[in-house]
């Protein structure tokens, strides 16, 4: 409890959310993100390296890849990894990998408020 008698609720943990999609489908997953309220996202080109028969059974048509980096906060973080997997399975050649790492530390408030989505 802060001197004046408020009470000052723990800041939401950020996790930073890593992507891999098809090439030719990066500019529609980041168009996504940011629909989903994500402040950033980071993308690279990358070449995927699995075998031909793992990428069959993950339903990898090519190698070229897009390697996508963002930030969402641990509340959302759900939500927003249900949403890439309804679109993994219901978009045409829109499969791709997510997963989330959680950050342990964040350095200065105005980073804090930009990568959360806060005022």
């Amino acid at each position: 409890m802060a001197e004046n008698g408020t009470i000052h609720q723990a800041p939401d943990k950020l996790k930073l959310l890593v992507l891999i999609v098809n090439r030719n489908k990066a500019e529609y997953y980041l168009d996504l993100l940011q629909d989903l309220g994500l402040s950033a996202s980071f993308s690279t080109q990358a070449e995927g390296t699995a075998q031909t028969e793992m990428l069959q059974m993950l339903g990898f048509g090519q190698t070229e890849k897009e390697l996508i980096l963002s930030v969402v906060t641990e509340t959302r973080a759900h939500a927003v990894l249900e949403t890439l997997e309804e679109k993994f399975s219901t978009i045409r050649n829109g499969k791709g990998i997510a997963l989330t790492v959680p950050f342990s530390a964040m350095v200065g408030l105005n980073a804090y408020r930009f990568f959360a989505n806060t005022k």
